[in-house]
C-alpha cells in the first residue's frame, strides 16, 4: 500500500443566492475538480474524487504526474494527513 499526498487549492465560491461554497481541485491530476458547502465538506469530496481518479490512472496503466510541480507526492508506506 502507498500514500499518495496531493496538493489542493480552495477558492471561496457562492451560489446564486449568495450561499457561500468552495470549489477546489488538484492542480497535478487535471481535471480533478470538487465542491462543498463547507472547506471540510469540499475536502472530504476531493479527497473522494482523488482517489477515483489515482484508481482510474493504476487500472488503466497510466502513470501518475509526481514531484513538487504537480503537488503529488507518493510515500511508499500507509500515511494519514490531518488538516487543520
Amino acid at each position: 500500500m502507498k500514500s499518495y499526498i496531493l496538493s489542493v487549492v480552495i477558492e471561496e465560491d457562492a451560489f446564486e443566492d449568495g450561499t457561500k461554497a468552495y470549489h477546489v481541485h488538484c492542480p497535478g491530476l487535471k481535471g480533478c475538480r470538487s465542491w462543498g458547502r463547507t472547506i471540510p465538506e469540499a475536502l472530504s469530496n476531493i479527497q473522494e474524487a482523488a482517489e477515483l481518479y489515482i484508481d482510474d490512472l493504476l487500472e488503466s496503466g497510466e502513470s501518475i504526474p509526481m514531484g513538487p510541480e504537480n503537488g503529488v507526492t507518493i510515500k511508499e508506506t500507509p500515511s494519514v494527513v490531518v488538516n487543520l
